[in-house]
């Protein structure tokens, strides 16, 4: 009887200890910038993702551009190789550069490489996420779903905020 009473005992300390973990996980997910999305990988790369925005597309475009902020926390550097979203055909990481005073865009060959204690912006005229055959216009107002695909951390899902078409960076 005495160790049934026990027993009972251990299994409640074990399930009000995994629900204050449960707990204490969504308390830091929610206090975390918002559109924040974090990514551990043991002692390698810690990832954030925050301030996913995108601007809207007039009706009948086919192209839409995604910026956003990946900062690393992590001591060992990470790379994103991979985009993929239903809102559009492909996704792509894509670079704006200057040549001969005519912008041009060409897509990152290799991934883009996240330094180990280091931030990395995707914003307007630089890196950034090209999204190609838009199977309808963004938004102002909604989101568009994605997801970045990082060679050691993993697959990372990312809502980006519809802002207006002529939006900045925020």
């Amino acid at each position: 009887m005495n160790r049934l009473c026990c027993s009972r005992r251990a299994a409640l300390a074990l399930v009000f200890t995994l629900a204050a973990g449960q707990a204490l996980a969504a308390s830091d997910q929610a206090n975390s910038p918002a559109g924040a999305r974090l990514k551990t990988s043991g002692t390698g790369p810690r990832l954030r993702v925050e301030e996913a925005w995108t601007r809207a597309t007039p009706q009948g475009a086919k192209v839409g551009a995604g910026y956003l902020r990946i900062v690393n926390t992590g001591n060992m550097p990470d790379r994103l190789i991979g985009i993929s979203s239903a809102a559009a055909s492909s996704a792509d990481l894509h670079q704006s550069v200057m040549v001969n005073t005519i912008a041009e865009m060409r897509p990152v060959v290799g991934g883009l490489e996240i330094p180990a204690g280091g931030t990395v912006t995707l914003k307007p005229g630089s890196y950034h996420i090209m999204f190609r055959g838009l199977k309808e216009p963004f938004k102002k107002g909604g989101t568009v779903k994605a997801t970045l695909d990082f060679k050691n951390a993993g697959k990372i899902p990312v809502a980006f905020a519809v802002k207006g078409i002529g939006a900045g960076a925020p």
